[in-house]
Order: C-alpha cells, then sequence, then structure tokens
C-alpha cells in the first residue's frame, strides 16, 4: 500500500482555537480522522507528523521522507523563509504537495511567497481542510498510472 506522509508545521497543533475565522474550528486531530477515512477508501498509507521546530520537520523528512510514496506539508508559517526545509524537501525528491488552509495568497504580503513551492509538484491554498483531500487524490490518482 503506497505511503504519503501528512508533515504539519509550527501552530498548526492549535487548530481549532487559533484564529478560527481563518483556519476554521476544526482540530489538526478532526482533519487527521477525516484523512485516515478518505485515505482507507482508496487504498493509501497515511503517516502524520506535527512539529512546531523546523529542524524536527528536517530530521523527521531526512528519516522518513526518502521511502515515502508522497509527502503532503503544511509547513505553517515556515512556508516564507524557511531556505533549510526547502532543501530537505528537495534533497528527497519524493513529490510533495504543499498545503495551506487559508489562501496566502489573499493575505497579508510577507505571506504571500512561498520558498517551499518551487520545489513541490504543485501547491493547494484556500480549501481548508480538503486542501489536504485534494493531495491525497492527487497521489492516489499517481498510483493507478
Amino acid at each position: 500500500m503506497p505511503k504519503i506522509l501528512i508533515i504539519n508545521g509550527p501552530n498548526l497543533n492549535l487548530l481549532g482555537r487559533r484564529e478560527p475565522e481563518i483556519y476554521g474550528i476544526e482540530t489538526l486531530e478532526d482533519i487527521n480522522q477525516q484523512l485516515k477515512m478518505l485515505a482507507a477508501e482508496i487504498s493509501l498509507s497515511l503517516e502524520f507528523f506535527q512539529s512546531n521546530s523546523e529542524g524536527e520537520l528536517i530530521d523527521y523528512l531526512q528519516k522518513f521522507g526518502f521511502d515515502a510514496d508522497g509527502i503532503i506539508i503544511n509547513p505553517g508559517a515556515l512556508t516564507h523563509y524557511s531556505l533549510a526545509l526547502r532543501d530537505a524537501i528537495a534533497d528527497i525528491s519524493t513529490e510533495t504537495i504543499e498545503v495551506h488552509l487559508s489562501n496566502i495568497h489573499g493575505r497579508e504580503d510577507f505571506r504571500q511567497k512561498s520558498v517551499i513551492a518551487p520545489v513541490c509538484v504543485g501547491q493547494v491554498s484556500g480549501f481548508g481542510a480538503y486542501g489536504y483531500a485534494m493531495a491525497i487524490s492527487y497521489f492516489a490518482g499517481q498510483e493507478q498510472e
């Protein structure tokens, strides 16, 4: 069964409490449970990881990213400035999709730039938790080709 890593960066552990008018009321655990149900329907294995630490995210990618069939990452604020995270994704070369709950292109100027996107196969932004499902659907389609 193909394995997809779902990686969430800083402050995403506060979903449901953190600025619900922007990020919604679902918790990260709610989102993960929904994704588990979707993955079971389409025969994908998901592994979840969240950290508020840039170094822990990079360590996780380097340890598990090479063996994954795909990576879905919401880097949170690291999106806009973490060249180290960008380089870790590029070095692994496993197809990666960047996901954001809010539309980063419609927010503050500093949030509109992603240093992560250029090393990803795509970016999903602004569809809330459904963005993760969209990314999973991409990997499910890749497995059928």
